[in-house]
């Protein structure tokens, strides 16, 4: 029988599809939530790893990749409730690596062809991505900047591995020795803003992002499984991680379990990138945000702030060159992307959310009280990702009443 949440039938065609995915080896294996008016439903599909018998489980823990950005935002406006920092305030007195920025004249000037930034970088620029620096969507080398992006290991330029990376005061002062690349509040540019955003948060804290997440958001939201690094009494619950090689066409590891870069603590806990989670603790957080910043007795956030966090915050020439991340039908806030039209059943005005590129997503949608939630670690290749996503989505539409 049907239920006032989720159409029965409709959820067997959505388990039908999805376990058509691991059963064609595109993907090993997957975890897929939905829940519409308090009816959840589940689906635990497929194994660790091709070669690998065992089979996923509902406390798999996944790589989020930038579904981190959306729990770094979240940090960021629970200092601004404790008025520790305003979302109007520079940043220049906690990060003064990136104080006095230069901007390039150009994006295809040399390094040394710039003019003096407008104004400094503030907590709303970060939140908006508008800081002036982030990822290029242009081939590799087209432009001189690039080069140094790369070299620095600043990571606009592509995911990297934790094991990759630089320590935070490193990369803040490789950062801060490049030009911007906009005015800051000019355009939105993705990726950077993230990562800056988490060094924020822990000088401001005085603690490490990953400790005041734990103490702010984890603790009381019971994600227990949530962190930066996969400790070795859990390292077993970790699947493989693929990407499609563009030489061979096939699968190959990104991160192989056997000698993961996410098992031991990283040098540089990324604000824009680097947790890890499972299904049922990014379920918590999605349903503290529905929830309009409450989760069972705790007011984690005002109900005011989340409606800020999740309202279009830019004008159309900011997202001017983004086309790729926000198409026709999305904006951003602060830290989630926002519909703002329909494209797709499922582009419903005021859904929030994101997608990870290591293959997962998760959204809200306010107006339908339903939250939906794939996690896969299957990247998102370019230029077209599998359409297991696109289809989850559709399928978990149709599936509500």
């Amino acid at each position: 029988m049907d239920t006032a949440g989720l159409s029965r039938s409709r959820l067997k065609r959505l388990h039908s599809v999805l376990s058509g995915y691991v059963e064609r080896k595109e993907i090993p294996g997957m975890v897929a939530l939905v829940s519409h008016n308090n009816d959840v439903h589940v689906e635990v599909l497929g194994t660790m790893a091709f070669d690998n018998p065992k089979s996923i489980k509902r406390d798999t823990i996944f790589r989020i990749a930038s579904l981190t950005k959306v729990i770094t935002a979240v940090a960021a406006l629970i200092l601004v409730e404790d008025c520790k920092i305003r979302l109007d305030d520079s940043i220049e007195p906690w990060l003064p690596e990136l104080a006095n920025r230069r901007v390039l004249k150009s994006i295809s000037s040399s390094l040394d062809d710039t003019v003096p930034a407008l104004q400094a970088i503030t907590l709303r620029d970060l939140l908006t991505y508008r800081m002036g620096f982030g990822s290029i969507m242009a081939m590799p080398d087209t432009y001189p900047i690039q080069k140094f992006i790369r070299e620095y290991r600043i990571g606009g330029d592509g995911p990297m591995l934790p094991t990759q990376q630089l320590g935070m005061d490193e990369w803040l002062q490789k950062l801060g020795s490049l030009p911007l690349i906009a005015q800051p509040g000019k355009c939105w540019m993705y990726q950077v803003s993230g990562d800056v955003l988490g060094a924020l948060i822990s000088r401001i804290s005085g603690k490490s992002l990953g400790m005041f997440m734990r103490e702010r958001i984890f603790d009381p939201l019971g994600m227990k499984d949530t962190a930066f690094y996969v400790p070795p009494e859990k390292i077993d619950r970790l699947p493989a991680f693929y990407f499609l090689n563009p030489q061979t066409n096939k699968l190959d590891f990104f991160d192989d379990i056997k000698k993961s870069a996410w098992s031991s603590e990283p040098q540089f806990e990324s604000g824009g990138g680097g947790l890890v989670s499972t299904i049922d603790d990014y379920f918590a957080f999605c349903r503290m945000m529905l929830n309009k910043g409450r989760y069972g007795n705790e007011q984690m956030l005002s109900r005011a702030t989340v409606e800020l966090m999740t309202s279009d915050q830019l004008m159309p020439e900011q997202r001017k060159g983004s086309e790729v991340f926000f198409g026709t039908h999305s904006s951003w806030g602060l830290g989630f992307a926002v519909d703002i039209a329909r494209k797709e059943i499922y582009h419903n005005p005021d859904r929030f959310g994101w997608t990870g590129g290591f293959g997962t997503t998760g959204y809200i949608d306010p107006r339908e009280e339903m939250i939906g939630i794939l996690f896969t670690q299957r990247m998102m290749d370019s230029p077209e990702p599998p359409k297991v996503f696109t289809d989850f989505w559709t399928l978990a539409y149709e599936a509500m009443e």
